[in-house]
């Protein structure tokens, strides 16, 4: 081998020893990254938007990657944890999937049936009621007046009175705001068109639900009561019917 030859291997070798340690090198490089940031697991992320108290399906969400270590801890990383739940709020498109951005839904038990009605929005504890929450529902009905009946021909007749229709009641769903399309006087039109209501349903008995829904038909309004957590006070039968003249 000549000198020529012998130089041509040395660089051969040389270059050889060059790619061998570049490697090396970003194999190290790799090995710190996978190391500072640690396994990867899988995550789910919203594909389009979910309004609030709906219902989560797996079609809505996008499987994803990510390094464990930047994944929060009440990021969702199973679908069996949908099951049976709810959009706490309204989410968005592209947000990581979080336990607390869900809620179980509240089910019917035995004998109970949903039923929902319109609720005003001002007089009905607007932005306050949630899936789960327990309410108790009263109803206000005008009293009967006749002309001539009384002593000196003044009006009489049945008093107004307000009424507990049903109490502790679960509430099952809570809907979005909706204007309210009541008959009125023409002088009323303009108020009228600014009322919004909100479809609330509950868990009812079949009485509880006959109950509730002639009231919405033949009541003056319906309102609803939040009850505390935790309040497992009963409101004693005498105090479930007021007059203004049981006042006096």
């Amino acid at each position: 081998m000549n000198s020529r030859q012998r130089r041509g291997v040395l660089l051969l070798v040389l270059s050889l020893v060059c790619a061998l340690a570049a490697f090396a090198g970003v194999l190290a490089v790799v090995r710190d990254v996978q190391a500072k940031v640690g396994d990867e697991v899988t995550a789910y992320k919203l594909k389009e938007d979910v309004p609030a108290y709906e219902a989560l399906e797996a079609s809505q969400l996008e499987r994803i990657s990510m390094p464990e270590r930047w994944l929060p801890v009440t990021a969702v990383t199973d679908l069996g944890d949908l099951r049976h739940k709810v959009a706490v709020n309204p989410l968005k498109k592209g947000s990581l999937l979080q336990s607390d951005m869900m809620a179980k839904r509240p089910e019917l038990e035995e004998g109970q049936q949903e039923l929902a009605i319109m609720i005003d929005a001002e007089t009905g504890v607007a932005g306050k009621i949630n899936p789960g929450d327990r309410v108790n529902i009263y109803a206000t009905f005008e009293g009967e007046q006749r002309e001539g009946t009384g002593r000196g021909g003044e009006r009489s007749g049945e008093a107004s009175e307000s009424r507990l229709l049903v109490s502790r009641v679960k509430v099952i769903d809570v809907g979005e705001l909706t204007p309210l399309d009541d008959d009125g006087d023409r002088d009323d039109r303009t108020r009228r068109r600014e009322r919004e209501g909100v479809p609330i349903t509950f868990a009812l008995s079949t009485e509880n639900a006959q109950r509730v829904a002639y009231a919405e038909s033949f009541a003056e309004h319906v309102r609803l009561a939040l009850i505390a957590p935790g309040d497992e006070t009963q409101v004693p039968e005498e105090d479930r019917i007021y007059t203004l003249p049981s006042d006096e």
